[in-house]
């Protein structure tokens, strides 16, 4: 793709299945743009405003989307490993079954979007907003969550092993049957948070807020309590 394209032309177009790897689209309006399946590949996507754009199997690996806008677009399935989303607008955003291993997510809002099945691996989420986020069925295994807002998020069934979660705010969050072994929670805030099942085999949950949690079933075999606050927590069942 030419570097000579005009970014003013793009809103609302369909560049279905289009070959855009390496294009320059900084700053780009493509708003409600139809993206599905093209090929962004290492693409420059800084400041671009992609809100609504249907992106739907499209190739992001590699591509720049620092402070860009994807606020409610449709990345379901699409490829973003690698990629960096540092600061980017990702409110409400459909990014089910998405690749995302490795990708840099710091600072990006996520509010309210939906990731079920997606695979966040590795994945830098330091200091982001989560809050309300699907996250059901997620691989976030050795993902940095440090710090970030996962205010009633869903994460039944997610991989959370080996995360960094220091700091984070799960506050009334649904972890039943995740698997948190060996995570790292230290000082993090679980009040109400619903951990039915889960598995805290060796996770790290030192001066961890857990006030009223509800680990009914969990497995807390080795797992690092020091300074915890359990207070009126729902142990029954769980194993230590």
């Amino acid at each position: 793709m030419s570097n000579s394209i005009d970014k003013k032309t793009l809103k609302g177009a369909d560049l279905s299945g289009a070959d855009l790897k390496g294009a320059d689209l900084k700053g780009a309006n493509l708003y409600n743009t139809n993206l599905k399946g093209a090929d962004l590949t290492d693409a420059n996507l800084k400041g671009a405003n992609l809100s609504y754009a249907d992106l739907k199997g499209a190739y992001l690996k590699g591509a720049d989307l620092t402070d860009a806008s994807l606020y409610g677009a449709n990345l379901k399935g699409a490829d973003l490993s690698y990629a960096n989303l540092y600061n980017t607008n990702l409110k409400g955003a459909d990014l089910s079954y998405a690749n995302l291993r490795d990708a840099n997510l710091e600072g990006t809002s996520l509010k309210g979007a939906n990731l079920k099945g997606a695979d966040l691996s590795y994945a830098n989420l330091r200091d982001a907003n989560l809050k309300g986020a699907n996250l059901t069925n997620v691989n976030l295994t050795g993902a940095d969550l440090s710090y970030a807002n996962l205010y009633g998020a869903n994460l039944k069934g997610a991989d959370l092993s080996y995360a960094n979660l220091e700091g984070t705010s799960l506050y009334g969050a649904n972890l039943s049957y995740a698997n948190l072994s060996y995570a790292n929670l230290t000082n993090a805030y679980l009040k109400g948070a619903y951990l039915k099942g889960a598995n805290l085999r060796d996770a790290n949950l030192k001066g961890a807020n857990l006030k009223g949690a509800y680990l009914t079933g969990a497995n807390l075999e080795c797992t690092d309590l020091y300074n915890a606050d359990l207070e009126g927590a729902n142990l029954t069942g769980a194993i230590l």
